[in-house]
């Protein structure tokens, strides 16, 4: 048995639990509603939620009203829980917000508002074009991206492996010399044509 630790929303518990459940072997902790060892888990996934808390960014805010609905106790499990998957080079998927937290953790900035991101339409529609790097391995031509925060300055040891296709906002990263390290602004979880994307990740947890 492999287990993954997470901090999922009561909303999206459903959408990624069904990914897992094709998969015996793997187990999904939730640490919103149950403890979570880090020693026994074997990855880590990062997923959607409110904006990150004002002191876990790492650059000036003049201006905090952008930051919406922070959640100050999850954003102190995740900040603690990536460095430990980071020095034992375990896998790390981390989907919109949590895209937003690796790029945070690893020394990066965000925009904290941005426009034309955040419609209806972008929620579970995959509408949004993507263009891609030369080395990505997950390309997916429309994607369902709904957000109104973005990365800005890149973390160290990140590379760009796709961008939003109409106005260049970074949709996929990738960490740089590391086994499997992916953060995607899209949400994956909301449809079946991202299983190869899980399926990659389960399949470099399971190797742990």
């Amino acid at each position: 048995m492999a287990n993954v630790a997470s901090w999922i929303r009561e909303c999206d518990d459903r959408n990624f639990r069904r990914f897992f459940e094709k998969r015996p072997g793997l187990k999904l902790f939730n640490a919103r509603v149950e403890p979570v060892d880090w020693a026994e888990m074997d990855g880590l996934l990062i997923t959607g939620g409110e904006d990150i808390s004002a002191p876990y960014l790492k650059q000036e805010i003049p201006d905090p009203s952008p930051i919406e609905d922070p959640q100050p106790q999850r954003d102190a499990w995740e900040f603690e829980m990536l460095p430990f998957a980071l020095q034992a080079g375990k896998p790390v998927l981390a989907v919109c917000k949590g895209h937003q937290v690796l790029n945070v953790a690893l020394g990066g900035t965000l925009y904290l508002d941005i426009q034309g991101h955040n419609l209806p339409e972008l929620k579970s529609n995959n509408v949004q074009p993507l263009r891609h790097s030369a080395n990505a391995k997950h390309r997916f031509e429309l994607v369902n991206s709904s957000h109104h925060q973005a990365l800005d300055k890149l973390g160290e040891g990140l590379e760009i492996e796709a961008w939003c296709g109409m106005d260049d906002v970074i949709e996929q990263i990738r960490i740089r010399n590391y086994p499997f390290g992916l953060g995607v602004q899209y949400h994956p979880e909301r449809d079946w044509i991202y299983a190869n994307l899980f399926e990659d990740f389960f399949d470099h947890v399971l190797k742990k």
